[in-house]
């Protein structure tokens, strides 16, 4: 396969296994994205995630841009030799860091000046400087400079920011020009299904525009502006018809969702790829994935608990800990436990999205949505 082709092995109903060729290897899906903001998934080391069988790996534009600066990774080699990871990478855009620091957003037509969070310094950014500094880092995916609308926000609003989006992504695709980098279009759209799909259909307009003038065409649509507030059953009344109203023939990425039971469903309306800080952060906290629901190790009912964390999983630390040992960990503010949760928590999401793409391969989605509907493991909100 050339770079950045996109290879259908198998669909299930909606659920598709999909493989996608970069510059720094193939990945299959369905699949999950550990996330590396700043060139480092918290806690957990490229080799350890190499062991858990982590894909693709997304670092923040935003915050490498602030520190150390793109050009410092850029003369470093890139992403991938700052931080010693060799398999497929992501950056997004930095968009959702932006646009969560309202008070100090300003926008315009050219693009959005917002202030520094570490040293309060005033940044312009249009789509062309956006596309330069993700060049400079150098992943294999990048993506487009978007305003992402927060919930609940009004229709006005979130069509605005539809408009600026759509009008970002066209000079997104018209100043990326790295070979070995391909560029993703974002979807936005709120809650309202019929600005989601005018959302595609633009982003469908610029890449025939661009490719009707010699350009690029987007290596593969983002979905953002989900999981930003609202209920989860919100996002599932519009999410399966905007995944299916993008091209067939690239990869859907759901942008910041990743409890299991979501991926799970999502992937029953044709998503492919997701991301999300959960499984790190809720282990900083002492919380845990697993076969029987969600765990809070701070519980004392794990005290004098010395069986493995969850019975059913194989990684290192279900493999070699204790429930009790995790708890003292927690309880005692140590890294080690943080540590430990966070090894577990990526493993079985990246071990769950394996299971998934195993099912689609054997058009057996339904069934293995069906068993993890009626699990005990989807208590996991």
């Amino acid at each position: 396969m050339a770079l950045f082709d996109c290879a259908c092995d198998a669909v299930s109903g909606h659920a598709r296994a999909l493989t996608y060729t970069t510059a720094h290897g193939d990945f299959h899906t369905p699949m999950f994205m550990p996330v590396g903001t700043s060139a480092t998934v918290k806690g957990v080391t490229t080799d350890q995630l190499r062991e858990l069988g982590s894909q693709v790996v997304l670092a923040n534009t935003y915050h490498l841009a602030m520190r150390p600066g793109a050009e410092l990774v850029a003369e470093a080699g890139g992403i991938h030799r700052f931080m010693n990871y060799d398999g497929p990478m992501l950056t997004d855009s930095g968009g959702f860091q932006v646009f969560s620091l309202a008070d100090t957003v300003k926008l315009s037509d050219d693009g959005v000046t917002f202030q520094s969070i570490y040293d309060g310094s005033k940044i312009h950014w249009t789509p062309e400087e956006n596309m330069r500094i993700q060049e400079l880092i150098g992943a294999d995916i990048a993506m487009q400079l978007d305003q992402c609308a927060p919930y609940p926000a009004t229709r006005e609003f979130v069509a605005r920011a539809v408009d600026y989006s759509s009008a970002w992504a066209r000079r997104c695709l018209a100043a990326h020009t790295r070979s070995d980098q391909t560029l993703f279009g974002i979807v936005q759209g709120g809650m309202h299904l019929d600005l989601r799909l005018e959302s595609v259909r633009r982003l469908r307009e610029i890449e025939e525009e661009s490719l009707a003038g010699g350009g690029r065409r987007f290596g593969g649509y983002g979905i953002g502006g989900y999981s930003v507030g609202e209920d989860h059953e919100v996002m599932f009344e519009t999410l399966g018809e905007v995944a299916r109203a993008c091209p067939d023939d690239r990869p859907r990425y759901l942008m910041g969702v990743g409890n299991p039971t979501t991926l799970v469903r999502a992937v029953r309306e044709g998503v492919d790829m997701f991301d999300c800080v959960l499984p790190t952060r809720t282990a900083r906290m002492g919380t845990a994935f697993s076969s029987a629901g969600r765990m809070n190790l701070r519980n004392a009912k794990y005290a004098r608990d010395f069986t493995p964390l969850d019975p059913a999983c194989d990684c290192p630390t279900c493999r070699n800990h204790t429930r009790a040992y995790i708890r003292h960990l927690v309880k005692q503010n140590e890294m080690l436990g943080a540590i430990l949760l966070s090894v577990h928590n990526l493993h079985f999401l990246l071990d769950l999205m394996r299971r998934a793409r195993e099912a689609v391969l054997a058009d057996a989605y339904e069934e293995f949505f069906e068993q993890w509907m009626e699990s005990d493991a989807a208590a996991d909100y």
